[in-house]
């Protein structure tokens, strides 16, 4: 099994980036039939979702629609802090539009539970939820999600977007931390 080592702790692959591409092509043909005609402004959650969302936005196929980032955070190290702080915040008017939040991963659902509040406060047509995973088991908050890639068990990821303490982001494959 392929591992590879993040600071203090090891991991072993867990999803392909073969997996990855296929899920996020599913994901993107489902946007691609329901979206269309509704100009909608995807809404990528930095760090964290930079790469799924220029894989997913690279394949909607239709010309009327907008990406735009937002730079979320409340992970330290392998932990939820429980706590949402916006770094850096949306700039374009929103009111009677669809927005497409693209988050890498739901896991507690505070930090996509709090941008969906202060989304909504900006009177937006719709806001629909895309993730590239979820983990059910985490859940603390009740979350609408319209798009989900891949179920995960409650384990501690990195690769395809996802870090621990800023590194390993760049792996195109997600890894699961090995357990001791």
């Amino acid at each position: 099994m392929k591992r590879v080592k993040i600071h203090d702790k090891e991991f072993e692959l867990f999803i392909s980036h073969e997996k990855i591409q296929s899920v996020v092509e599913q994901m993107a043909e489902k946007m691609n039939a329901e979206l269309v005609g509704k100009n909608p402004l995807f809404l990528c959650i930095l760090n964290g979702s930079f790469m799924f969302a220029a894989e997913l936005f690279k394949r909607i196929n239709f010309v009327e629609s907008e990406i735009s980032f937002v730079k979320l955070a409340s992970y330290v190290g392998d932990q939820t802090t429980g706590t949402v702080k916006e770094l850096i915040g949306l700039n374009e008017d929103i009111e009677g539009r669809t927005v497409v939040v693209l988050e890498d991963i739901v896991d507690t659902g505070i930090t996509i539970d709090n941008i969906q509040q202060q989304l909504k406060r900006m009177n937006p047509k719709e806001v629909l939820v895309a993730t590239m995973l979820l983990k059910p088991d985490a859940l603390k908050k009740d979350v609408d999600l319209k798009y989900v890639g891949i179920e995960i068990p409650n384990d501690f990821i990195v690769g395809c977007g996802l870090d621990y303490d800023g590194h390993g982001r760049n792996l195109i494959d997600i890894y699961s931390i090995v357990k001791e």
